[in-house]
C-alpha cells in the first residue's frame, strides 16, 4: 500500500507547509507507520521540478532522476551506517571491516558544512533528511543544533523519530512538530492483506498496530527469534535460565538484521507488559496469540517483582546498545525472570 494512502492527513499537513516552508520539521510517531518513507516522498516533492496536483514528485524530471540515482546535489540523507548495510550498501559479512555504527556520528553532521554553505541547484530548496533522529548522541545533536539555531535560506531539515522523547529538548524546540498517527485498524489490516501476510492479526498485534512493521516482521527472520524467546518465557518458574540464555544467545549471534540484542530486549519489554496486564486481568496488547499462557503465568507471578523487572528492562535496553557479553546479559535477565514466579 502506498505510504501516502496510509497517512493521508499527515501528507496534507506536510503539503500545506510548502506555502511557507519552515527551516526544520520533526516527524514523530511509533515505528512502522511509514514516517521515513513519507519524509522521503516529501523531500522528493520539494526537489521535483514538476510536482503533481496532489503534491507528489513527478518521477520523470531531471531532479527526480538524480534522486533515484542517489546523487541529487541538493539532498543529503543522514542515517546510521548500519541502516545503509541493511539496504545493501555496507560491507559483506566477514570482510573484517569494523562493525557498522548504530548511531549518526558527529563526523556525518560536520560533513554537511560545505553542502550547507554553497548555493542551491537552480535556486531551489536543499533538504537534509535525518533518520532516525534519536540515533544522534548528545555531541552529534549539539553539532547539528547550530544549523537549527541559525536557519540557512532555502534549507529544510527533515527529522524523523520513533522515540521523540530521546531527542534533546533544544532539538525538539527548534523544529515544527508533525505527529504521525497510527493508521486505523481497518487500513492497517488492508495493508497486510495487500502484502499477502498470513496470520495478520498476530503480526499486527506484535507490531503494536503498525502495518509496515507487521509486514516487515512477518517477512523477515523475526519469527525464529520471537518463537524461541516466547518458548522460553512461557515456562515461567520451570525455565532453566542458563539453558534459555544459551539458546537465545545462539539465535541472536546468528542474526543478520540490525541490533538483534536491542530487538530481543524490546520483545522482553512487550512480554513483561502483557504479563503485567494479565496480572490485572486485562487482555494482552502484543502477544494476543499467547493470552492463555500469560494468564496462567500471571496466577503465580509476584506483582512487586514484576514491576521491578519492568523497570530493570529499561536499563537492559540502554545496555543492549553498548558492547557487552551477550551470554551473561541473557543469563541475568532469565534469572531475574525465573524469580518472578512463586513455586506454589
Amino acid at each position: 500500500m502506498n505510504t501516502i494512502d496510509l497517512n493521508k492527513e499527515a501528507w496534507k499537513a506536510l503539503c500545506a507547509r510548502r506555502r511557507e516552508l519552515p527551516h526544520a520539521l520533526l516527524l514523530s510517531g511509533q515505528r512502522g507507520i511509514g514516517k521515513f518513507d513519507l519524509a522521503r516522498r516529501f523531500a522528493e516533492a520539494l526537489l521535483c521540478e514538476n510536482p503533481s496536483a496532489s503534491g507528489e514528485a513527478c518521477g520523470q524530471c531531471l531532479a527526480c532522476g538524480w534522486l533515484a540515482q542517489g546523487n541529487h546535489p541538493d539532498f543529503r540523507l543522514l542515517q546510521p551506517d548500519a541502516l545503509g548495510e541493511e539496504e545493501g550498501e555496507g560491507e559483506e559479512a566477514g570482510s573484517g571491516k569494523k562493525k557498522a555504527s548504530q548511531q549518526i556520528t558527529i563526523d556525518q553532521v560536520r560533513a554537511l558544512d560545505d553542502f550547507l554553505h554553497v548555493g542551491t541547484h537552480r535556486q531551489g530548496v536543499r533538504v537534509v533528511l535525518i533518520h532516525p533522529a534519536e540515533a544522534m548522541n548528545r555531541a552529534t545533536a549539539n553539532s547539528l543544533l547550530k544549523s537549527l539555531e541559525e536557519p540557512i535560506p532555502s534549507t529544510l531539515f527533515l527529522l524523523v523519530s520513533n522515540e521523540v522523547d530521546r531527542l534533546l529538548p533544544t532539538i525538539r524546540s527548534r523544529c515544527q512538530a508533525v505527529p504521525i498517527a497510527r493508521p486505523s485498524p481497518e487500513l492497517a489490516a488492508e495493508c497486510l492483506r495487500q502484502a499477502g501476510v498470513e496470520d495478520a492479526p498476530r503480526w499486527l498485534a506484535l507490531a503494536g498496530g503498525s502495518p509496515l512493521l507487521a509486514v516487515e516482521l512477518a517477512n523477515a527472520g523475526e519469527r525464529t527469534l520471537i518463537d524461541a524467546l516466547v518458548g522460553q518465557l512461557e515456562r515461567g518458574r520451570n525455565i532453566d535460565p542458563l539453558a534459555a540464555a544459551a539458546a537465545i544467545d545462539k539465535i541472536v549471534k546468528a542474526e543478520k538484521g540490525a541490533a538483534p540484542l536491542k530487538r530481543t530486549v524490546e520483545w522482553w519489554q512487550k512480554w513483561l507488559l502483557d504479563l503485567s496486564l494479565a496480572v490485572e486481568q486485562l487482555p494482552p496488547r502484543y502477544f494476543v496469540a499467547h493470552e492463555k499462557a500469560l494468564r496462567q503465568l500471571a496466577a503465580s507471578a509476584d506483582g512487586g517483582k514484576l514491576l521491578a523487572l519492568n523497570r530493570k528492562a529499561l536499563q537492559y535496553k540502554a545496555q543492549s546498545e553498548q558492547p557487552l557479553n551477550s551470554r551473561l546479559f541473557f543469563e541475568e535477565f532469565f534469572l531475574n525472570y525465573a524469580a518472578l514466579f512463586r513455586s506454589h
